[in-house]
């Protein structure tokens, strides 16, 4: 029977018939199991009522149709009212008002500050879930949970750690104290120096205490509209001067606008529905965060934090591909069988399922060693370890996987009215952005060599997922020659690969997915592919495909 106000199917020249249909008025937390069980076996299960209720919304028509409207009607600059005063403001479609509201007022940014269980579990859960309506509003919603820790190191900016964590989001451009939420944006690189922020030329002059007028300029501006900045400048003269952090507001104390212009947004491959810009202080007022001189140490905290948000947000992003595949396929036919029915495609879709689970179970291990660090120094030490390494693999993995997802689809995955053009898009980010593939491994080979306890936490972990496998015992015993041997910085790459996927593996197995591991093992340790469908060793296609279906 035909639905009513549904489109018409019969046209003058042929009826419509054999396509899909939208995915959409799901509750992605409650229909897709392996989101779910990662968070129950992580300590999240209590969170499942709210995570639920996330999941009903992100999933709804209502906001899926405000993640379009917000990325095809990106941000526009506004560097002066139309009497000619300087303003430097970005205005924004009401969609992307409507998304930082929802994922705000859901605790993207405050749960994990607020919660006593599981609180960093949690927290992936929801970024993962608002990346499915869309993930260019992750990005200030990101930074403004991980600028947390760094400003705890002030105790003057308790006022920001408050507005930060509110749960609330106010799009008005007013100080600090007229706010009912505050967002935290990150100003860090310059032209000349990218990654290596230790090249930075921006300086500060001081006007008292830890007050000081910065100077200089930003390459990379992420979430202009932000209310405050964590930015990195050098403080002093001559060889005396050293890098500190400070918080710039968008407003000074006297209530005028701070002295941040706006140079240009950038145009961007992906994340368009967020602004990122290039910016200016000329004599900015700013207060320096941690000690004098310690800045890259004061942003460590925020980073790996940060790190945290790219390899979930790429944990995410795969498993939304891969669940989009499997709707495709199991309502598409071609060639008198449907998709999902014909075993090369079955195969490929298996696979799809078995990364999206892998990636899943890595990134939710290391919310967990989040979530115990404080008081656990056995889990602390896991997470330095496991952050770049997981990021490494993870972030790496999804714009491949994304576009097998693509293919899935066919020509109609390719345009633009479909989803998977933006998932495309956005798949690179995370790789790039918090350390580059490059940045990453040598951040991993510099934990190993710098701190101990993570070196012993990365042995005794992966000593425990020894005896059930020999390519995964073999690989395990690379890892540890490797380590004893020494790791030259053109090896980092492969050091890095390498762990991930014992790690992957370590993670599949702990959880107990069996089907998941030993598919795993046996496309990416044993036969060493990385192409879906073109690895050696049966893997039970049954079990990973109903795996990753979205329950309806």
């Amino acid at each position: 029977m035909t639905q009513p106000h549904a489109p018409r199917s019969q046209l003058r020249t042929h009826t419509v018939f054999n396509q899909s249909e939208p995915l959409s008025g799901l509750n992605l937390y409650e229909a897709d199991h392996i989101l779910c069980d990662a968070v129950r076996r992580n300590g999240g299960g209590m969170h499942d009522a709210s995570l639920g209720s996330f999941g009903a919304r992100v999933g709804s028509a209502e906001v899926l149709e405000w993640g379009r409207q917000a990325n095809e009607n990106p941000p526009k600059f506004k560097p002066f009212d139309r009497f000619g005063h300087r303003i430097d403001e970005v205005e924004f479609h009401p969609a992307y008002h409507q998304l930082m509201a929802l994922g705000l007022g859901a605790g993207v940014s405050s749960a994990a500050w607020k919660a006593d269980t599981a609180p960093h579990t949690l927290h992936s859960a929801l970024l993962m879930l608002m990346g499915h309506a869309d993930a260019g509003v992750c990005c200030p919603m990101s930074m403004t949970y991980a600028c947390v820790p760094a400003l705890r190191h002030a105790p003057w900016a308790a006022g920001w750690v408050s507005g930060a964590t509110a749960g609330q989001y106010d799009p008005a451009m007013k100080p600090m104290a007229q706010k009912s939420g505050l967002t935290i944006g990150m100003a860090m690189t310059e032209k000349q120096g990218g990654s290596d922020v230790r090249a930075n030329e921006t300086r500060a002059v001081s006007i008292g205490a830890d007050e000081v007028e910065l100077t200089g300029h930003k390459w990379f501006c992420s979430a202009p509209m932000s209310d405050a900045f964590l930015t990195l400048a050098y403080e002093g003269e001559g060889d005396a001067a050293a890098m500190s952090c400070f918080l710039v507001p968008r407003w000074r104390p006297d209530g005028t606008r701070n002295a941040i212009e706006i140079q240009r947004l950038k145009d961007k491959l992906g994340d368009r529905s967020n602004a990122s810009s290039e910016i200016e202080y000329h004599g900015a007022y700013a207060r320096r965060v941690g000690e004098p001189g310690r800045g890259v140490r004061t942003i460590i905290d925020m980073v790996n934090h940060t790190r945290l948000d790219c390899l979930a947000g790429s944990a995410g992003l795969i498993r939304t591909a891969s669940f989009h595949a499997i709707w495709h396929a199991d309502r598409r036919a071609a060639f008198q069988r449907r998709l999902i029915d014909q075993p090369l495609m079955r195969e490929v879709l298996a696979e799809l399922a078995m990364e999206a689970e892998a990636a899943m179970a890595l990134g939710f291990r290391v919310a967990r060693a989040f979530d115990r660090m404080a008081t656990d120094p056995h889990e602390a030490a896991l997470a330095r370890i496991l952050t770049p390494i997981a990021k490494y693999w993870i972030c790496k993995r999804a714009p491949y996987l994304v576009y097998e997802a693509m293919e899935a689809h066919g020509g109609a995955g390719f345009v633009e009215e479909s989803p998977l053009p933006r998932m495309f898009r956005q798949s690179p980010l995370n790789a790039i952005w918090e350390g580059s593939g490059n940045v990453i491994a040598l951040d991993t080979l510099r934990a190993l060599s710098r701190d101990p306890e993570s070196r012993e936490a990365l042995v005794t972990h992966l000593e425990g997922a020894r005896g059930h496998n020999a390519a995964l015992d073999a690989l395990i015993g690379r890892i540890d020659a490797a380590l004893a041997g020494g790791i030259g910085e053109a090896d980092a790459r492969r050091f890095s690969e390498e762990a991930a996927l014992a790690l992957s593996a370590a993670a599949l197995m702990e959880a107990g997915l069996d089907a998941a591991a030993d598919a795993f093992i046996a496309r990416r340790i044993a036969s060493q592919s990385t192409t879906l469908g073109a690895g050696h060793g049966r893997i039970d296609t049954e079990k990973l495909i109903e795996r990753g279906r979205l329950a309806v």
